[in-house]
């Protein structure tokens, strides 16, 4: 008999703090910054979590969510017009409750297994956690169960077994890196192309009037914040819904619970806040999380380029080898020296038919093939 068992916990607060947090050691999205995005009341998906437990404890965890998925979520750009008239056509059919593992709150899927487990005790905890969550679909009558996002070490251990198991890869939405090791800024500035390094000081000496200040206790100004992101989003080019949607509060409480790792830049024009960037911050990675703009303040005073200097500079501050940029405006941070980290979503369907549907639309609606930006530099000589 193993001496494994596994269970789903209806709520993420429930979970030992420390056992979640040393199957995913030094991740500033850790089980406080978890809890505070279920605090803060999810929108458009709940949440939870799939434990496996052994003698010393959690052995292997993943956050869970479910929601009501729409087929047409990927198409964005050219493709979104028919992805509305999908929708008011055909509504039911285009839509899908789905399980999925991982977090709309995260770009990488957050499957944990404890450090000190051996190989063969890290295959068993991942059988019992995969059939727990494929167990709980069946109990809530999900039909839908989806890994969302496995970066590329994650889902070459996870691939066989998914493989197994009758899911179907199909590609997910990259996620922008910027290697900064061993260098300072001039050395990055180096880096870059000479129309570049040339258009990006131009930028910076052009901003005027912006002064910067570095905040973790934002209490004062949460909704000035939330304004802006919410701004921000609704200028976008893509509309990835309940993904992009934060919870009224998600900043405070993200703020309250992460302390120290989770910085906000500020920047102001005149007095005026213009832009900030929310860092989240771990020992060799700071993760540019959120940025909010407003319009056309912003762009006057060329506030991209402006944090993303500021970005930089952190990193080299505190010595962090990596900038992980997010999942979105791939071009501009490419051009500033990126590059794309592969990110994998494993689905599976319980009903033969629906499952083999699925796997036959699957490649014209993957987000790495339907993103505007991607398409555009597939498309560059």
């Amino acid at each position: 008999m193993s001496r494994m068992s596994a269970h789903v916990a209806p709520r993420i607060s429930d979970v030992d703090a420390q056992g979640w947090d040393a199957c995913l050691p030094g991740e500033a999205e850790c089980h406080a910054y978890y809890a505070a995005c279920e605090a803060a009341g999810p929108v458009g998906h709940t949440m939870a979590a799939a434990i496996v437990k052994d003698g010393a404890g959690i052995a292997a965890v993943a956050p869970l969510f479910r929601m009501a998925y729409r087929l047409d979520t990927a198409m964005q750009g050219h493709l979104r017009p028919l992805g509305e008239w999908l929708r008011r056509r055909a509504g039911r059919l285009v839509t899908l409750n789905v399980l999925g593992v991982g977090s709309p709150y995260a770009e990488r899927c957050h499957v944990g297994l404890r450090h000190d487990l051996d190989d063969t005790d890290k295959s068993e905890a991942q059988r019992h956690l995969l059939e727990v969550i494929q167990g709980h679909a069946a109990t809530e009558g999900i039909g839908l169960v989806a890994f969302k996002d496995l970066g590329p070490e994650d889902a070459a251990r996870w691939r066989p077994l998914l493989k197994a198991a009758g899911f179907t890869e199909v590609g997910g939405l990259p996620v922008a890196v910027l290697d900064l090791g061993g260098q300072d800024e001039q050395a990055y500035l180096r880096h870059l192309s000479r129309a570049t390094r040339k258009d990006l000081r131009r930028k910076l000496a052009a901003a005027g009037p912006v002064t910067i200040e570095a905040r973790t206790d934002i209490a004062d100004i949460a909704q000035d914040i939330e304004a802006l992101y919410e701004s921000t989003r609704a200028a976008s080019g893509v509309d990835y819904g309940d993904f992009e949607a934060l919870p009224r509060g998600y900043f405070a409480r993200v703020s309250a619970a992460l302390g120290e790792r989770a910085v906000f830049m500020l920047y102001r024009v005149r007095g005026e806040l213009a832009a900030f960037n929310l860092l989240l911050i771990e020992p060799t990675r700071v993760i540019d999380k959120f940025l909010g703009m407003r319009y056309p303040l912003a762009r006057e005073h060329n506030l991209y380029a402006v944090s993303w200097m500021e970005n930089v500079r952190l990193c080299l501050a505190r010595g962090a080898p990596l900038l992980q940029c997010g999942q979105t405006a791939y071009a501009a941070k490419l051009r500033f020296g990126s590059r794309l980290a592969t990110s994998v979503i494993y689905f599976r369907h319980h009903q033969p038919l629906v499952n083999f549907m699925l796997r036959m639309v699957s490649p014209f609606l993957a987000f790495d093939r339907t993103d505007p930006d991607l398409r555009a530099l597939r498309a560059r000589p």
